[in-house]
């Protein structure tokens, strides 16, 4: 054993501390009878002979590991030599270990008397404990101190209570132990290692010259009735059992707990059932209502379609109709202008013809009128569609009343056939005349279908508003669309026009390249400083924005980001009027076209900066064509 502890002073690091573990292991391979002493004792011989440690195998198990794993008292090299021993008892003592949270019965059975009385808790009792006058009274160690002595020995108290008297502290000390077969194994363990070198109970009362030695035993009854500060100690916070009564007591609580367990699992069997049920429930619910949605999403982009054909096909005649009877009207306005110059000619023979040249003209003065009128009946339309839209957006508004209060009532429903089933539940379970728990089941019967018939009443009225909103969006839509691609030839610099979405300004560029570069290089450099910037601005991974409060107070709103690098080398390198452009550009995408990035084309109002109504389309579209009218006249 000698060889085993005997090592050179100096000590090692951390990182050399699994090669000298292992290297104990060997040893102790080829010298292991150092730490078995018998079947059930064993001895950590990397400690002092001198403590006489006796442990049984779980507790060498626990101290070589504590000590392995670090302490303030223990240096690298001991940490490693006691993790060499963690692995010597791991590989080689594996088959002689004892579970953790067992003992052997049999063992204390054989060891004790099963009728003799013991202090429980279990209670050891530490005699002789060296006190020292003080200040006026007698003083001595900490419990801790002890128990942590105790600990490092095995025997894995719970506390130490040292025992004080009028006179200050009497010497004595009470250990206590955990409240189990385990505890009451290491008090006995406790006693017979002190009984083993004569420090035991016997030996305390015989000898005479017991100083400087600690004695210790095991609490009992003739401990529990001594008229003595330990007497007092172990009545007030103990009491006397008989290991069988012990014994009958456990099995008696773990046989209550069996049951409160059993009842337990029981219970939880049966809300898993439930809770499996409803969950069924709710899945073929859920897919029943995917089916619904799926089918009506197809039954609307179906009818979409066939409005939006319908609606295109009857703008497409209208406009056509409305070409054919200009261009008539524009011949026949040529043709009078040429009559009317022949009958000038012929004014002074023939006062007959100057008449029908009167007439004529009368003729077509009222046709002129009532193409004045048609324009007015435009203009009526358009009027007409804007009351449309506002009729929309109130249907659209009633339409979502009538699903909260279509939810809330499938709600009511849900609340109802829940209450129905408690109804019947508790009608089964009852006496079968109860009437009152009857006409309870049966009003609620008639209540649940009449919030039914309620329901398919709002599904209904649901529906029908959800086709009128659509045909009418999608009319309002088309025409905008059919509007924007109309103006669009005409000249921009109307009041009102067609505005490109997200296009980047390139006078601002064209200012920042004066700064920058040659005269002669400056529309080249502009054009590609602008087509560079307008790539940029369509890659969806830069999202250069920032969420900030309303002014109002209610809500949020989204900014550029001054902050975003890109943005920051924008301004410092084209100046401010270039990043208000690029900063403008993102806005209005980030508004018309978030996801795709590219530009789009909005009917605009140029005088107010903003976007246009249906109604000032249509009437910008008149103006223009009045004006081409009176250019053709003229």
């Amino acid at each position: 054993m000698s060889d085993l502890i005997t090592d050179e002073d100096t000590d090692i690091s951390e990182s050399e501390l699994e090669d000298h573990a292992d290297s104990c292991y060997e040893k102790l391979k080829q010298a292991g009878e150092t730490v078995k002493i018998s079947e059930t004792e064993y001895r950590c011989p990397y400690c002092p002979r001198t403590k006489k440690r006796i442990f049984g195998f779980n507790d060498l198990l626990q101290h070589a590991s504590g000590v392995s794993r670090g302490s303030q008292k223990r240096g690298i090299k001991d940490r490693g030599r006691h993790l060499g021993l963690v692995k010597y008892i791991q590989k080689e003592l594996k088959g002689e270990s004892i579970p953790e949270n067992t003992v052997d019965n049999n063992e204390i059975h054989k060891s004790c008397d099963l009728n003799e009385l013991y202090v429980w808790p279990w209670m050891g009792i530490v005699a002789n404990i060296p006190v020292e006058w003080k200040n006026g009274r007698y003083t001595g160690q900490s419990g801790s101190k002890l128990r942590d002595e105790l600990t490092e020995k095995g025997f894995n108290p719970l506390r130490v209570h040292p025992l004080w008297n009028f006179k200050g502290f009497s010497g004595y000390a009470i250990v206590e132990f955990r409240n189990e077969w385990l505890g009451l194994s290491d008090a006995l363990r406790f006693e017979k290692a002190y009984e083993v070198i004569h420090q035991g109970k016997s030996d305390y009362f015989e000898t005479e010259n017991y100083w400087g030695k600690l004695y210790c035993w095991v609490a009992k009854d003739d401990d529990f009735h001594a008229e003595n500060v330990v007497g007092d100690y172990l009545r007030r916070n103990g009491d006397l059992k008989t290991l069988t009564q012990y014994q009958e007591e456990e099995h008696t609580k773990n046989s209550k707990l069996l049951s409160n367990l059993t009842s337990t699992v029981e219970g939880q069997n049966m809300r898993l059932i439930e809770m499996e049920t409803k969950y069924k429930e709710t899945s073929v619910s859920l897919s029943s209502l995917m089916s619904q949605k799926d089918e009506m999403l197809q039954a609307f982009n179906e009818e979409r379609k066939k409005m939006q054909q319908t609606a295109r096909h009857q703008l497409q005649q209208i406009f056509q109709e409305h070409e054919r009877t200009a261009m008539q009207l524009e011949v026949q306005r040529n043709e009078l202008k040429q009559h009317e110059k022949e009958l000038e000619e012929r004014e002074a023979r023939n006062e007959n013809e100057r008449l029908k040249l009167s007439y004529e003209k009368e003729q077509n003065e009222r046709a002129i009128l009532e193409q004045k009128r048609a324009d007015e009946n435009v203009l009526r339309l358009a009027e007409d569609h804007e009351r449309e839209k506002e009729a929309l957006q109130r249907t659209m508004i009633e339409l979502e009343k009538k699903l909260d209060a279509k939810h809330a009532l499938e709600l009511e429903i849900r609340c109802l056939k829940g209450n129905l089933q408690v109804a019947k539940h508790i009608g089964d379970d009852g006496d079968d005349g109860d009437e009152e728990v009857t006409k309870k089941l049966h009003s609620i019967e008639q209540e649940l279908k009449d919030k039914e018939e309620e329901l398919e009443d709002l599904e209904q009225l649901s529906q029908a508003l959800i086709i009128k909103e659509r045909k009418s969006n999608d009319e309002l839509q088309e025409a905008r669309k059919e509007l924007i691609a109309v103006l669009m030839e005409l000249s921009a610099e109307a009041s009102i026009g067609i505005k490109r979405m997200g296009e980047l300004d390139s006078k601002a560029f064209i200012a920042a390249a004066k700064r920058k570069y040659m005269k002669h290089e400056v529309d080249e450099k502009a054009a590609e400083l602008c087509t560079g910037w307008q790539y940029q601005l369509k890659k969806a991974n830069w999202h250069p924005f920032k969420n900030v409060p309303a002014e109002d107070g209610k809500g949020h709103k989204t900014i550029v980001d001054g902050e975003d690098k890109i943005m920051k080398k924008l301004k410092n390198q084209l100046g401010e009027d270039a990043y208000r452009a690029v900063a403008t550009a993102l806005m209005e995408l980030n508004e018309y076209n978030p996801s795709g990035r590219y530009v789009v084309s909005e009917l605009w109002n140029n005088d107010h900066e903003r976007k246009a109504t249906l109604k000032e389309g249509i009437s910008q579209l008149l103006d223009q064509w009045r004006m081409l009218k009176k250019k053709k006249r003229c």
